[in-house]
């Protein structure tokens, strides 16, 4: 028995069982890899801001073209839900309108005599509306009829028409793949989510880290001595089988699709929110690892451990793919 062992605050016996889970983790990663049926109608709970919900699930059925997941998946990549947000082109409001196309597809959604671009209400109507006449300005073009819609969005319809489908532009054939897998984490899954080939590597990296000190900021690195606080430790285990995670608990909410408490699979990122309504509000994360546990990286004067997920401030689980880690807007626009 590691010295460590002790020092997490749990008996012997708890620690055996619990060291049992990684390798029942490992093993039952292993028997589940081929994975499930997918699909979704409609948005994951707790995938967007509740103030926000009722409007997107509204509008995202504007037209065939789009869906609740996917305007979501656009309003968060373009804003963060961020109502106030300015972009250094000159793009505003919560969906990013450029002035001049705010003038030709911006509408008064909520009724009251002013289309208002810093109006959430007024700016999501507005963003399915540009979304949809998109979509009919590229009707009939082969392909997707979505991908063609996102890729107009991006580089207008006269390149996709030209092109016949989604243009040989590396930026808008980004912006169709990021935004389609993007999709998928804020959709509400029909079936089992498929389960993570990375999972067992993640959970192995996270072990070896058991009973080191937390650290706020730490990432592991030298200069932090190899500590880490809670959304370092998740990214850094993911980092070790190749998938790179944002830097921050809330950020990470979005990379892969929200298994149900009860569909959790060991290798699930698990989160703790202030308000359980509010994605932006979640504080904490940690590596599930079964049986209703995870590693974690707890707080300042605590060591890495295992602990129970059943808290009243448990908010969900995502089920991290490498293709959603990619998709997810980055600092900088990196």
């Amino acid at each position: 028995m590691r010295k460590w062992w002790m020092g997490i605050g749990i008996g012997i016996g708890l620690g055996m069982s619990l060291l049992g889970l990684l390798f029942f983790a490992t093993f039952t990663i292993a028997g589940n890899i081929a994975g499930g049926a997918r699909g979704a109608v409609g948005l994951a709970k707790g995938a967007v801001p509740v103030e926000y919900q009722p409007l997107i699930e509204k509008w995202g059925n504007l037209c065939p073209a789009i869906s609740p997941p996917l305007l979501a998946a656009q309003l968060y990549t373009e804003s963060n839900w961020n109502p106030k947000a300015r972009s250094p082109a000159g793009a505003l409001g919560i969906a990013q309108f450029i002035p001049e196309t705010w003038a030709q597809y911006g509408v008064d959604a909520n009724g009251d005599g002013n289309r208002d671009i810093w109006e959430p209400a007024d700016a999501i109507a507005s963003a399915a509306t540009y979304d949809c006449a998109l979509a009919r300005d590229v009707k009939g073009i082969p392909g997707d009829a979505t991908n063609n819609m996102l890729a107009a969005y991006n580089a207008g319809a006269y390149r996709v028409i030209k092109a016949a489908g989604v243009p040989a532009i590396s930026e808008t054939q980004g912006y169709v793949r990021s935004i389609r897998d993007l999709e998928k984490s804020f959709a509400r899954p029909v079936g089992r989510v498929a389960p993570s080939q990375q999972a067992a590597g993640a959970i192995y990296f996270a072990q070896e880290q058991l009973g080191k000190p937390y650290l706020w900021g730490g990432e592991g690195t030298a200069a932090d001595g190899g500590r880490f606080d809670c959304s370092g430790l998740t990214k850094a285990a993911y980092a070790s089988v190749g998938i790179e995670l944002p830097r921050v608990a809330n950020d990470q909410w979005n990379a892969g699709p929200h298994p149900k408490r009860d569909e959790l699979m060991p290798g699930d990122l698990v989160f703790f929110a202030h308000n359980l309504n509010d994605p932006r509000s979640i504080h904490h994360v940690g590596l599930y690892v079964g049986g209703g546990y995870m590693i974690n990286a707890p707080h300042t004067g605590a060591v890495n451990r295992f602990d129970k997920i059943d808290t009243p401030d448990y908010i969900g689980a995502t089920r991290v793919t490498d293709a959603g880690a990619k998709a997810l807007p980055r600092a900088n626009g990196v």
